[in-house]
């Protein structure tokens, strides 16, 4: 593999400053090369709404290394970051080899395995425990607290594990799990993966034993209908995918959101002011300080051209939805937080906060509910809350937006 120079994913000042980084690269060009999470390996970064959803529509571009065509060399960093966190290849293929990993048939296979559970009609089932997990964490708040651990962590994690299956008593060890991965911290990422795994293993061999009314018994379930629909290996990597995406993207969307409103207080005054706005609002806010700022890495299948740029065969691509969701050729005044802002005609829901195209979220109807009931009833209840702190505490990571602390009086 080659090595190239330009901007890295790892440069501080870009972690430090995303949107202030990403948007010079995105003025400077759509397609940019850089340095993927690995800090060697090359890398395309795609910067502008156009070219990210062309990238992300387009099936020439593809998440597993091993669709693009035999005798092609491949430009895979994500194999050399698992080994410099000294991963195995079963603990790295818990990471690279998940539902977010497969393409064409493969990748709709798995979908429509869980994609039921995920519809809008149960995500609106879902709604009144929503509201009741909210309303309780709420009740419990004291006069000053920290938001992140206290109610932006406990919401997402309890629906997503109610809804997946995971026992009440193991939902703390995969928030420590999960916040093991995120923070990518080294010495405790194997144990975590490896940790994650066990548990979900126990949990399926619990569930063949004894089914209940939960997604890992209906994996099981369809497993021993027709084994060829799920490897025992996929339906570990697909428990997840669907417990940590469940709850640390939904997690941080509050976070973010919280904070974004109290320092525009113009916005929530409208929000208060007419509460039908917090649909909308929720999208917005997804555009504006969504909590991922990057895609999974992808591969061109083929010689791609895109934004003036020719991508090779076996090179990887980057896309940058934090740059995109803040491209004024898609967006008047982006910087600008407007939670009446509405989407611009062929472009959907008007962001690419959840993705776009074959791999747009799974869970986006869920994180778009929950998130609108856990800021309107954090308001709601507490119509003086205030930061408590002037300067935030962000989590010093790659390609994720998400605060270390949040701490608020009410």
């Amino acid at each position: 593999m080659t090595t190239t120079t330009g901007p890295s994913m790892l440069d501080p000042a870009l972690i430090a400053d995303p949107y202030g980084g990403y948007g010079a690269l995105r003025e400077e060009a759509p397609v940019l090369r850089g340095v993927g999470p690995d800090g060697s390996t090359p890398l395309w970064f795609v910067t502008r709404q156009d070219e990210v959803r062309a990238v992300l529509g387009d099936p020439r571009f593809v998440n597993d290394p091993a669709s693009v065509r035999e005798g092609v060399q491949v430009d895979d960093a994500r194999r050399k970051l698992m080994a410099q966190f000294g991963l195995d290849e079963e603990l790295a293929g818990y990471l690279t080899g998940t539902i977010l990993d497969a393409d064409g048939a493969d990748h709709t296979r798995l979908r429509k395995l869980v994609s039921r559970a995920f519809t809008v009609r149960r995500v609106g089932e879902l709604r009144p425990r929503v509201e009741a997990i909210a309303a309780d964490l709420l009740d419990r708040l004291p006069e000053r607290f920290d938001l992140m651990p206290g109610y932006a962590y406990p919401l997402p994690i309890t629906v997503i594990c109610d809804l997946v299956g995971v026992p009440e008593s193991e939902r703390a060890d995969w928030r420590e799990w999960s916040h093991a991965l995120f923070s990518m911290r080294r010495e405790n990422f194997p144990g975590a993966i490896r940790s994650m795994a066990d548990n979900v293993k126990e949990l399926i061999a619990a569930r063949r034993r004894e089914p209940a009314d939960d997604l890992v018994t209906g994996l099981v379930q369809a497993q021993e209908a027709d084994g060829d629909r799920l490897t025992d290996a996929e339906m570990v990597t697909m428990v997840f995918v669907l417990v940590l995406a469940g709850h640390e993207t939904t997690a941080n969307l509050i976070g973010n959101a919280t904070r974004a409103l109290l320092t525009h207080p113009d916005q929530l005054q409208l929000l208060r002011d007419d509460p039908a706005l917090w649909p909308t609002a929720v999208h917005e806010l997804m555009r504006f300080t969504g909590p991922v700022l990057g895609t999974r890495i992808r591969f061109a299948k083929e010689d791609v051209e895109l934004g003036g740029q020719l991508i090779a065969a076996g090179q990887a691509v980057e896309a940058v939805i934090g740059a995109a969701n803040r491209d004024p050729r898609a967006y008047p005044d982006p910087d600008r937080l407007d939670v009446t802002r509405r989407p611009v005609a062929g472009h959907g829901e008007g962001h690419v906060g959840f993705g776009h195209g074959a791999h747009y979220c799974l869970g986006a109807a869920l994180a778009r509910q929950e998130g609108e009931i856990a800021l309107r009833a954090l308001f709601d209840r507490f119509p003086d809350l205030a930061l408590d702190s002037a300067e935030p505490e962000w989590e010093q990571v790659p390609n994720m937006r998400r605060l270390a602390t949040l701490p608020l009086r009410r």
